[in-house]
C-alpha cells in the first residue's frame, strides 16, 4: 500500500450549504495540489454517508475538517476505525454581518478535540484557517506523515558497534521499531571488510569510475588506498542493495584504520549523495535524523559535530573528520579528497558545505529515563571556507549562538547533529507530536 490522506468533511445538513459547498470545494483543489488525496464526492452531512466513505479507507492521516459543526459521534466514528495521526481543520466562519451563523465550524472543532482526547488520549495536529491560509499548515502535517510512514518501511543496518564512549548512538532493535517503526539490521563491520578484501581490482573498475565522478583530487591518493577504497565501496552497496537497506550507521575507526588500511569515509559520503542515508562512529539515531532531515528537504543532510561558536557573527560550526556528501560542497572547492585528520589515511571528504539560506539543526535525541526528544533550530548555512580538516559547515542561527550552545549542553544532547539543507521545523514539530515525543527548541 502507498501513503495514503484522507480528507474527511464533517457536518449537518441544517447550515448554510452554499458556503460549506463553495468551502468543500476550495478544501478539495488545494488538498489535491499537495498530495494524493482520498476525497468523497460530497461533504459528509450525515453518519451513514460518513460510514459508507470510511469503509473504503486506509489512511496514514486523516484531514477531518469541520465543514459545519457536528456532534462529536462523527469524530469519534472516525476514531473508532483507523490510529493513524488526525489533523483537525477549522474553517473561518465565511460572513460576520449580524445575520445566521452559516458553518460554525469551531464550535464542531471543540466537540471534535474532546473526542480524540476522550478517546485515546493522544497528540493531534491542529489549524485554523480557510483553504488559502492553511495550505501551508497542513502541508507541512502532511509531509511528516510521508515521514512517519517512510520510517515504518525503513530498514536500518547498523554495521559495527560505537566506539568506546560513544553509546549514545547504539539502538536496541526492539525499542527503535517500537518507537520508530523502523527495522533495525546489524552486522559487523568485519564482514563488509572481509568482502571487500575479496574483490579483484577488476572487479572494482565500474564502482571505481563511478567515484571519480564525485571526487576531487583522488589521484593525490596513494594507489592502494585508491584501489582498497573501491572495494570497501563496492561491499558496502551490495549489502545495501541485497539486504534493502535504506540507511547505515558505520563504525569507521579505529578499524578501518587498523584492520583494512583505508578509511570509510569516502564511501559513506558517495552513499549519502545516492540516497542511502549513512553516519559514520556507529550512530544509528544520528542515521535515522538524517533520514527524516533527508525525507522532509529532498537532498543529503550533513552529519558533524558542534566544534565552535562566534558570539559577533552569531554561528556554530559543525565539522566532522571526512565524511559529507559530495554534493553539500562549495562549487569553488568541489568534493575534495584528503587524508583523516588524525590517522593521516584517505581517502576522506576535505571541504567546506555551500550555503543555504534555510537551514535546520536537528537531532533526535534519547533522555537517561529512555524517553526520545527533538532538538530543532532554525538558522541558515553560511557562505564560508572549510573550518578545518576535515567538513565543516557555519550556520547562522535564528536565536542567540551562545544560548543554543550553552543551554544545549546543559540539557545533556549527544554531540552529533544532522544540518538539514531547508527550513523544516514545522514538518520536525509535527513529526514529533505524531510520535509523541518532546519537542526542544533552540
Amino acid at each position: 500500500m502507498s501513503f495514503q490522506v484522507a480528507y474527511i468533511p464533517i457536518g449537518v445538513g441544517t447550515f448554510h450549504l452554499e458556503s460549506a459547498q463553495a468551502e468543500f470545494e476550495k478544501s478539495v483543489q488545494m488538498l489535491t495540489t499537495l498530495a494524493d488525496v482520498k476525497c468523497p464526492e460530497k461533504m459528509l452531512l450525515t453518519i451513514p454517508d460518513l460510514t459508507a466513505f470510511l469503509d473504503g479507507l486506509d489512511p496514514d492521516l486523516i484531514v477531518l475538517q469541520n465543514i459545519t459543526f457536528a456532534n462529536a459521534a462523527y469524530a469519534t466514528e472516525v476514531l473508532k476505525r483507523f490510529q493513524c495521526p488526525v489533523l483537525l481543520w477549522t474553517l473561518r466562519e465565511p460572513v460576520i454581518d449580524g445575520g445566521r451563523l452559516r458553518l460554525n465550524s469551531l464550535t464542531g472543532a471543540y466537540s471534535a478535540a474532546n473526542a480524540i482526547r476522550a478517546f485515546r488520549d493522544g497528540e493531534f495536529e491542529y489549524v485554523f484557517g480557510s483553504p488559502d491560509e492553511a495550505k501551508g499548515e497542513i502541508g507541512a502535517a502532511i509531509r511528516a506523515a510521508q515521514v512517519l510512514y517512510d520510517l515504518k518501511h525503513l530498514k536500518l543496518a547498523s554495521i559495527g558497534h560505537t566506539p568506546q564512549g560513544f553509546g549514545f548512538g547504539r539502538a536496541m532493535d526492539a525499542e527503535i521499531a517500537c518507537k520508530f517503526g523502523v527495522t533495525l539490521e546489524s552486522i559487523e563491520v568485519r564482514e563488509l571488510i572481509d568482502r571487500a578484501k575479496g574483490y579483484s581490482d577488476e572487479e572494482c573498475l565500474t564502482d571505481l569510475e563511478e567515484a571519480k565522478k564525485s571526487l576531487v583530487g583522488l589521484d593525490q591518493t596513494p594507489e592502494k588506498n585508491v584501489k582498497d577504497f573501491a572495494r570497501l565501496y563496492k561491499a558496502y552497496k551490495a549489502y545495501i542493495q541485497e539486504n534493502g537497506i535504506g540507511a547505515i550507521s558505520s563504525r569507521c575507526w579505529p578499524d578501518l584504520f587498523t584492520s583494512y588500511g583505508t578509511p570509510v569515509c569516502a564511501v559513506l559520503s558517495l552513499l549519502n549523495d545516492a540516497g542511502v542515508i549513512a553516519s559514520c562512529e556507529s550512530d544509528t539515531y544520528g542515521a535515522l535524523s538524517m533520514f527524516i532531515g533527508a525525507k522532509l528537504s529532498g537532498g543529503p543532510v550533513f552529519f558533524g559535530d558542534p566544534v565552535s561558536m562566534d558570539e559577533k557573527d552569531n554561528t556554530v560550526t559543525y565539522w566532522h573528520c571526512g565524511m559529507a556528501a559530495c554534493s553539500l560542497a562549495q562549487e569553488s572547492s568541489g568534493a575534495q579528497v584528503g587524508v583523516h585528520p588524525n590517522r593521516r589515511l584517505g581517502p576522506a571528504m576535505d571541504f567546506g558545505c555551500k550555503a543555504s539560506e534555510s537551514a535546520t539543526i536537528f537531532r533526535i535525541g534519547r533522555k537517561p529515563d529512555g524517553t526520545f526528544r527533538f532538538f530543532i533550530a532554525g538558522g541558515k548555512a553560511v557562505d564560508k571556507p572549510k573550518q578545518f580538516c576535515g567538513t565543516s559547515v557555519v550556520v547562522e542561527t535564528e536565536n542567540s549562538a551562545r544560548d543554543l550552545v550553552c543551554n544545549s549542553v546543559k540539557d545533556g544532547w549527544e554531540p552529533h547533529f544532522a544540518v538539514v539543507y531547508a527550513d523544516v521545523k514545522d514538518e520536525l514539530t509535527r513529526l514529533a507530536h505524531m510520535l509523541g515525543m518532546e519537542v526542544c527548541l533552540y
